[in-house]
């Protein structure tokens, strides 16, 4: 399979701080529609990896490119822009505003908040607002405010305003963190619904939710792969045992 195949190839990507590399010479292919999950002990590189790929931290030196175009150059509005969509751990919904408010501000088309006091409601917007919201399971609360929302639920509207400018690559941070049991297991059918046209990188520390949607795990440890696979490979990979159970 050449590069050209990846939705995303990262090679040899190394940052430093202050002489730490916090990742080290790290090369990872993602696939079209594949769900990845990253683990890995604290401090092992996983979120500054997100933040390599959508442009908040610059590397060092190696490549990242998302269907073949070179991201580490990109400012974070290009990287946005391009068709990547990333989640942070807190939320950051519009609390004041309705379920159905959030997700059209959301839309490309409108420019952010101000912008969408002036934009006109199309039929487009609509659509994508109620199509997001099927998927998202907040089809009967577009007109709540988002502030009266459950922890999960507001969660997901989060990734439904990504889902809005529909990325080709959706990352997340540690998505059902707070979350019900009931939540994680809808959040773990949402994952496996939405990778099917698109490809979904996952950071996570919950291991059972992390069976339910791996397709693939990436193990980090001090910046670097400690293995990858199948999540039961990489469960009896002895050195995996070693680092979790050390730790």
């Amino acid at each position: 399979m050449s590069n050209t195949d990846f939705v995303l190839s990262i090679e040899d990507l190394t940052v430093s701080f202050d002489g730490f590399k916090a990742v080290d010479n790290l090369t990872m292919y993602i696939d079209k529609n594949e769900l990845r999950v990253v683990i890995g002990p604290n401090g092992a590189g996983k979120t500054t990896v997100l933040d390599l790929i959508c442009g908040k931290t610059k590397s060092t030196s190696g490549s990242i490119k998302f269907m073949n175009k070179e991201l580490t150059k990109l400012s974070e509005h290009e990287i946005v822009r391009e068709g990547v969509g990333r989640k942070f751990q807190t939320p950051s919904i519009y609390e004041n505003l309705s379920v159905y408010q959030n997700l059209e501000v959301s839309y490309p088309k409108g420019r952010g908040v101000f912008g969408s006091l002036t934009f006109k409601r199309t039929a487009e917007v609509e659509a994508q607002v109620r199509k997001v919201a099927e998927e998202i399971m907040l089809s009967d609360l577009l007109d709540l405010e988002a502030a009266l929302l459950s922890h999960g639920q507001k969660q997901w509207l989060e990734i439904g305003m990504l889902l809005m400018q529909d990325p080709e690559l959706l990352m997340l941070d540690e998505p059902v963190a707070g979350m019900s049991a009931k939540e994680r297991d809808q959040t773990a059918e949402l994952l496996n619904k939405i990778c099917n046209n698109r490809s979904v990188l996952v950071i996570e520390h919950d291991m059972e939710f992390v069976k339910k949607i791996a397709h693939k795990v990436t193990v980090l440890h001090q910046g670097k792969i400690l293995a990858e696979g199948s999540m039961d490979k990489v469960q009896e990979d002895e050195k995996v045992i070693e680092v979790y159970l050390g730790h």
